[in-house]
């Protein structure tokens, strides 16, 4: 898959401007690293053809591998941001990730609430190395905030779990459809699930993502996990689908090609430090190998962790779980 950028209006007058791409205002932390956080959702709505308008939450200082501090920026300079840009801008879409504190989180959910007509596309990175008296009230915050207004929910598949059915207690891990029946309790209607684990057929183990609704699983598509470890594939993974619903595309259509998208990134990803490998999103611009080369070892499909995997625990800012990343099955 190319990227094309969002298809334009013909203006009516010849002398007129063209149209602009879709517009998407995007809520997360500054990540210095260039994987995750705005710096990835600006690559990623960009190549996706539309235009990102970045509201900072959060400065998080980290590198590839490891996070080790943030700075929650006051919910007052949120809101300002946003409003500022909102004023001024016409936007076709929202996507959401981390807010940095709980009141960021009343600040942004109170700006979503004048645009209701607008796609919000939410992700839940793993968020644990917080400290527990931050994490509940941010999670709280979520939940009754966040959620009402969202129309995808994206997460990894045991971030879910934990957030959704905190007291789930059944010997087998809750299906994706039981994950979205629980979000939709909040308002949420759909669910990206990544990274639910399959039974294993002989050496190979595979890995499903799912989009579903609480009528049941609607699309997904299926990887084999290997060993890999990335950072920066749950914002990713929605920012594209954030771009592709601000653009026009239909809900399964979108998720489809994010994931497509999320796929091509990875199998073309680099390693800039010692730590986690990061996706490229500028895939497709980039010249084919020579002859007889080899890509670079690793990844063929989306992660299995790190800052929003598809294959194991998501954690937005802290990537020390993702040592098995699945690879798509064509």
């Amino acid at each position: 898959m190319t990227p094309q950028p969002a298809p334009a209006i013909e203006p009516q007058d010849p002398g007129a401007e063209p149209a602009p791409p879709a517009c998407v205002m995007c809520f997360n932390a500054s990540d210095a690293s260039g994987a995750g956080g705005l710096a990835g959702d600006i690559a990623t709505i960009a190549a996706m053809g539309a235009h990102a308008l970045p509201v900072t939450t959060s400065i998080v200082i980290r590198d590839t591998a490891d996070i080790f501090d943030q700075h929650a920026l006051d919910a007052d300079v949120v809101a300002e941001q946003a409003r500022t840009v909102l004023e001024d801008v016409t936007i076709a879409g929202w996507k959401v990730g981390f807010l940095g504190s709980a009141d960021a989180v009343s600040a942004v959910a109170e700006v979503l609430s004048d645009y209701t007509e607008i796609p919000l596309v939410s992700y839940l990175p793993s968020l644990s190395w917080m400290e527990e008296d931050e994490l509940q009230p941010y999670l709280e915050a979520f939940r009754e905030l966040i959620l009402p207004a969202t129309e995808v929910l994206v997460g990894s598949h045991k971030t879910l779990q934990d957030f959704l059915l905190p007291d789930w207690d059944n010997e087998r891990p809750p299906s994706a459809r039981e994950l979205a029946v629980a979000a939709a309790e909040h308002g949420t209607r759909y669910v990206l699930v990544t990274g639910v684990m399959l039974p294993s057929k002989g050496p190979e183990q595979y890995i499903d993502n799912v989009l579903a609704s609480a009528q049941g699983a609607l699309t997904g598509e299926k990887f084999e996990r290997f060993d890999a470890g990335f950072i920066g594939a749950g914002d990713t993974l929605a920012a594209a689908l954030a771009a592709l619903l601000a653009a026009g595309s239909e809900l399964q259509a979108a998720v489809g090609e994010a994931l497509s998208f999320l796929d091509q990134s990875l199998d073309a990803g680099f390693r800039p430090g010692m730590g986690n490998i990061v996706p490229d999103r500028f895939f497709w611009a980039l010249p084919p190998p020579e002859e007889g080369e080899e890509g670079m070892d690793g990844p063929e499909g989306p992660d299995g962790g790190g800052a929003g995997g598809l294959g194991g625990p998501e954690s937005g800012f802290d990537d020390k779980q993702n040592k098995g990343a699945p690879r798509r099955v064509h």
